[in-house]
């Protein structure tokens, strides 16, 4: 086996310092996420949010399964439902 060598040559894109490049990453439901966590912060035991399905920028199924990341992420259990117009979501106690 050979060591490690260094290539040269140019490359095929554009180079750039490393400690440049964005680290974070800002999903298109960042802001309603965001929101929603907010709210569940300042509720009160045995009250959920009611957000209007009409306000959602992607489909209720997209922002469910966002809100479960970001949940999970944070370690929260917060539980959802939903009807024709609004989604619900609350904090889970156990």
């Amino acid at each position: 086996m050979g060591s490690a060598q260094l290539k040269t040559g140019p490359t095929h894109f554009k180079t750039m310092v490393q400690v440049n490049v964005p680290q974070g990453r800002n999903g298109k439901h960042k802001v309603i996420i965001t929101t929603i966590l907010k709210d569940l912060d300042r509720l009160k035991a045995g009250a959920a949010i009611k957000v209007p399905l009409a306000e959602l920028v992607g489909s209720k199924e997209k922002i469910r399964s966002a809100l479960n990341r970001a949940t999970r992420k944070a370690g929260r259990k917060v539980a959802t439902a939903s009807d024709a117009s609004f989604l619900y979501v609350w904090n889970v106690t156990e």
